[in-house]
């Protein structure tokens, strides 16, 4: 069996230079900080640095500042409904993803029109959990592309590789130190 090449996809809710300094090109920045007040200017901070470094960088849960502040796209999470950016234009190459926890909110999101769909929690076992089979199971119901989310580690990364999926998410993950 080969090895795919996953699309990985990091969770950051503040701007930590030393954190983004170990990704990857591959890697997606999805800022998302639901405590705080947006602040535009760490925004544009971010984005500049990911700029730099040839990432590409989200802004979770608002397409309109995604959009003002040039993005390269927007993650709308689960609990976020809203069919509002449909009439939005927007640049050429901009993402919209979103997640899901159940088939009802796959359908939500198809009709959001992402292009990728967050399929949580495949590992972690909190109360959304769902597991190989579950997660197998709900991927084939859309022909949407599919992203594991929850408690991926390097321990369980090679049994992504059993189910229908694109990429990857996480934060912790993206944390851990490179190298012995």
């Amino acid at each position: 069996m080969h090895n795919r090449i996953l699309k990985k996809y990091y969770f950051i809710n503040k701007f930590d230079q030393s954190h983004l300094d170990k990704q990857d090109q591959e890697t997606t920045i999805i800022y998302r900080n639901y405590d705080q007040v947006i602040d535009e200017k760490r925004i544009l901070r971010i984005k500049s640095y990911c700029k730099k470094r040839g990432l590409k960088f989200l802004l979770s849960n608002n397409i309109k500042l995604s959009i003002k502040l040039g993005l390269d796209g927007t993650y709308i999470p689960s609990f976020n409904k809203n069919k509002k950016h449909l009439s939005y234009s927007f640049k050429k190459n901009f993402i919209i993803l979103g997640s899901a926890h159940n088939i009802y909110e796959i359908r939500n999101k198809e009709s959001q029109n992402v292009k990728a769909i967050f399929l949580s929690s495949i590992f972690k076992k909190k109360k959304n959990f769902l597991g190989i089979n579950r997660f197998k199971l709900l991927s084939h119901l859309s022909k949407k592309p599919f992203i594991a989310l929850g408690g991926v580690s390097k321990t369980n990364l090679k049994k992504l590789n059993l189910i229908n999926c694109h990429g990857f998410a996480g934060i912790s993950f993206f944390e851990q130190k490179k190298g012995p």
